[in-house]
């Protein structure tokens, strides 16, 4: 992805939506853009508005920490944000780790080790799984093969979570607040795009489904990032009906990039009794995981 322009088109856009009276300026008359002026985000960063137009029209290469905090403070960046800001200058300085090239896992390509798999298949309470940035399953224990039914119904998802939300019809009943986990999905993939910028893979399903989805399109313009660790989502399974589960998820030190991300349930509610149906539901299917040996389908 064209670097310099991800830089200026994130900054511009969280200059957008910062209104002056939450900068603490005041709103004035005759304002021709939306939210704050270079020459204010330049104030509040301390720093010359030449400068900070050169830094908003994509030049970020050997700007120091101290100047990219600054910008951070004066954008009200949250962490997510403030971190893809980063990856986006070390991509630019091209010094860093992050802006090289990571090994690609794919849902063809990859397959757990045996201690993983025995791992995720100890979790029984629960559907858990692995996933990379760009949000292709890479392995799962039983409940989640079971839970990601549909997902795994249609080919053409290639295993993947976006694939799934923004061209399976299935996705809209899967996720009863749709809008909520297609902000997210567009949100993981643009944070992973950040800190994997030379990702092809990546680039390639974000081509596919701009080009086939508007409502991919428009969030994906948006530029929003985020940490997705933990919260509670609702589902609804088309075998056992609604869902409200947790989920945590994790990122995992011996491959770095993945997530392994666990949902559970409320002791002694519906929900729960709902995956101990699942559970059930899964076995009259004959649903099973692929064993490490074996290559994953896709």
């Amino acid at each position: 992805m064209d670097n310099q322009q991800e830089v200026r088109e994130f900054l511009t856009s969280r200059r957008a939506r910062i209104t002056p009276e939450q900068a603490g300026l005041p709103s004035g008359t005759r304002r021709r853009v939306p939210g704050l002026r270079r020459s204010e985000v330049a104030a509040l960063a301390d720093m010359s508005v030449e400068y900070y137009a050169k830094l908003e029209r994509g030049s970020l290469a050997g700007v120091s920490p101290a100047v990219l905090e600054a910008v951070a403070r004066a954008l009200r960046l949250d962490d997510a944000e403030r971190a893809h800001l980063l990856h986006l200058a070390q991509a630019a300085d091209g010094s860093d780790s992050l802006s090289r090239p990571r090994r690609r896992r794919t849902a063809r390509q990859w397959t757990p080790h045996p201690s993983l798999q025995w791992t995720l298949d100890a979790i029984t309470a629960g559907p858990a799984f692995v996933r990379n940035g760009r949000m292709d399953i890479l392995a799962v224990n039983p409940l989640a093969r079971a839970f990601y039914h549909d997902v795994y119904a249609t080919p053409h998802n290639q295993e993947n979570l976006a694939r799934f939300t923004f061209l399976d019809a299935s996705a809209r009943r899967f996720y009863p607040d749709w809008e909520l986990a297609a902000d997210v999905t567009v949100a993981i993939l643009r944070t992973e795009a950040g800190r994997n910028p030379h990702d092809k893979d990546l680039h390639d399903l974000v081509g596919e489904l701009s080009t086939r989805d508007d409502d991919f399109r428009t969030r994906w313009g948006a530029h929003n990032v985020r940490h997705h660790g933990t919260g509670t989502k609702r589902f609804r399974h088309s075998a056992v009906g609604e869902l409200t589960l947790a989920y945590e998820g994790l990122e995992m030190a011996a491959e770095p990039g993945l997530t392994l991300t666990i949902y559970a349930a409320e002791p002694g509610s519906p929900s729960e009794e709902g995956l101990r149906l699942l559970a059930s539901w899964a076995a009259t299917q004959e649903v099973r995981t692929p064993s490490p040996s074996e290559p994953a389908t896709g």
